[in-house]
């Protein structure tokens, strides 16, 4: 007998869903429509024994305790922050999630975001397509990046993947995580604050956790400076927004660079309307590709926990 899972978001991979759809008896909730979700959730749940579903849905509590049977949780993405991991834990319930696989998109996302923040590119598209060019109006030079500080917040895989790309721009580079990381070369600063007063771009690379919500705050943006740029491929939750907002609305801080938000889709009027803004849609895995990879590793993992395999990808 095929086992059951509850599907709270597809892979955009079709290849991947016609194997996960092969396999196994497949409940997707989305299907079910916003107003009938729990009863939906509740006909199928005596028989559900995983779940798969994606960092920016998750799984909570209650929804964990309406699942008697649930043996394993599945994410299709890296992060996994809006996964209620304590009462899983508790029933021993392992989750796994898809590390590595995106690297080398969010890495090659976060150099266009701090390129086109660094050279103006969404300003200087509309100045062309609004006959701001062809009038004559003056255009204020931008600058570049040989030997400006990248300071990296988070230097794991993705973190270190973004440190090689900026080094090759002839950037010199700081990072900042509370654990030091062995045998790299580049220097850590003592803090968050002290990274952002080091660096011309402060880039966040960081999970989100009950450490890291609204660290990015007003005395860090304040230490960024008027010149400084925030580039943010993480997760809207390492930052303050109002504090954001205020402080380029001010010229207290000189630009952002951001693909994930507070309260995703909803992007503030405030920042939408912003110049020296460039936005992004949560973009940083979104290829045929990674996302083809991302959605392979979640099934390979759901295969081998009901093979009685060793997970690829615990999340520990």
């Amino acid at each position: 007998m095929k086992p059951e899972i509850l599907v709270f978001a597809s892979s955009p991979s079709a290849v991947v869903m016609e194997q996960l759809e092969r396999e196994f008896v497949c409940h997707h909730v989305p299907k079910a429509g916003a107003a009938e979700k729990l009863a939906f959730i509740d006909s199928v749940a005596p028989r559900i024994s995983a779940v798969w579903t994606v960092g920016a849905i998750g799984i909570d509590a209650a929804t964990i305790a309406r699942l008697p049977k649930l043996e394993i949780v599945v994410v299709g993405s890296v992060g996994y922050d809006k996964v209620d991991l304590e009462p899983l834990r508790a029933r021993g319930i392992p989750v796994t999630n898809t590390p590595g696989v995106l690297t080398d998109d969010v890495a090659d996302l976060t150099v266009l975001l701090l390129l086109s923040a660094a050279r103006r590119l969404p300003a200087m598209d509309r100045f062309v397509r609004d006959g701001s060019w062809a009038a004559g109006k003056p255009l204020a030079p931008a600058r570049n990046l040989r030997g400006k500080v990248a300071g990296i917040f988070g230097y794991g895989r993705i973190g270190q993947a973004i440190a090689s790309r900026l080094q090759a721009l002839g950037m010199e580079l700081r990072y900042f995580q509370p654990r030091a990381i062995d045998g790299v070369t580049v220097r850590r600063a003592e803090s968050l604050l002290a990274l952002a007063q080091e660096s011309d771009y402060l880039v966040l690379s960081a999970p989100a956790t009950a450490a890291t919500r609204n660290v990015v705050n007003a005395g860090v943006l304040e230490a960024l400076g008027p010149q400084g740029t925030l580039v943010n491929i993480a997760r809207g939750a390492l930052v303050d927004e109002p504090a954001l907002i205020a402080a380029l609305n001010s010229g207290r801080l000189g630009a952002a660079a951001l693909d994930v938000f507070a309260d995703e889709p909803n992007v503030p009027a405030a920042l939408r309307e912003l110049d020296n803004v460039v936005l992004t849609p949560h973009i940083g895995s979104l290829t045929v590709e990674t996302r083809h990879a991302m959605g392979q590793l979640t099934l390979d993992n759901l295969r081998a926990h009901f093979a009685g395999q060793p997970l690829l990808t615990e999340v520990k």
